[in-house]
C-alpha cells in the first residue's frame, strides 16, 4: 500500500502571538524552534528527537505579558498540524503508552489519536517555573495540543526535580505519539469501529 507524506503546515496570527509550525510525522527527529521561551524550545526539541518527528516552530508573542499566550498558541498551532499531517488516521496504530525515566524522576504518557481531543495531566511540580516556562504553563500546553490535534493526552510525571520531571514528561509524550502514529502493516482503515476517527 502507498502511503501518502504525513507533513503539514500551520500557522495563526493574533494581536498577541504569531505561530507557524512545520511537522512531519515520518522525520528523522530534526528541528528548528524558536519561540523566546527558551525551556519551552528545549522541550520541543526533545519532542522531535525521540519522537521521531520533523519540527519546525516560529513563534513571536507577547512575553512582555507573560509566556502564556505563547505557550497556549504554540500548543494550539502544533496541535493543528499534526492533526492535519494524520489525516483521517488510516492505517495508524492509534493508541500509545510509554513511559521515560531522567534520573530520580519518572513519567507516563497514554495518547489516543480519537478524534476526541482532551489533556489530562498529573505532574509532580515544587516550584514555580523551569527556566523561563511557568511550570503551570506544563499542562496548558498538553491541553492545548490535544484539544486541537484531537487526541486523549494523560500524562504523569514524579520526581525531586521540576526540570527532571518536566522534561521526563516531554520525553514520554513524544514516545507514545510516535507509537500511536505509526503505521500497522495488517490493516489499511481506520481503527475505529465507526469508521472514522
Amino acid at each position: 500500500m502507498t502511503r501518502s507524506t504525513r507533513q503539514r503546515e500551520r500557522t495563526r496570527e493574533t494581536d498577541e502571538t504569531g505561530v507557524s509550525v512545520e511537522f512531519t510525522v515520518d522525520g528523522e527527529g530534526e528541528s528548528d524552534i524558536s519561540t523566546g521561551v527558551a525551556f519551552l524550545d528545549h522541550m520541543l526539541r526533545a519532542v522531535a528527537k525521540h519522537g521521531m518527528f520533523d519540527l519546525s516552530v516560529d513563534a513571536d508573542g507577547d512575553l512582555e505579558t507573560g509566556d502564556h499566550h505563547t505557550v497556549e498558541d504554540t500548543g494550539i498551532v502544533l496541535g493543528n498540524a499534526f492533526a492535519d499531517a494524520v489525516g483521517d488516521g488510516a492505517g495508524i496504530e492509534r493508541f500509545g503508552d510509554r513511559r521515560a525515566p531522567l534520573d530520580e524522576a519518572v513519567a507516563s504518557a497514554v495518547v489516543d489519536v480519537s478524534g476526541r481531543g482532551r489533556g489530562f495531566t498529573a505532574l509532580d511540580l515544587e516550584r514555580d517555573s523551569v527556566g523561563d516556562l511557568t511550570n503551570e504553563m506544563v499542562p496548558h500546553f498538553f491541553g492545548s495540543f490535544a484539544r486541537n490535534a484531537g487526541v486523549t493526552v494523560h500524562v504523569e510525571a514524579t520526581g525531586d526535580n521540576d526540570h527532571h520531571v518536566v522534561e521526563a514528561a516531554f520525553k514520554a509524550f513524544a514516545l507514545a505519539l510516535d507509537d500511536a502514529t505509526r503505521y500497522d502493516d495488517r490493516r489499511d482503515d481506520v481503527p475505529s469501529t465507526k469508521g472514522e476517527l
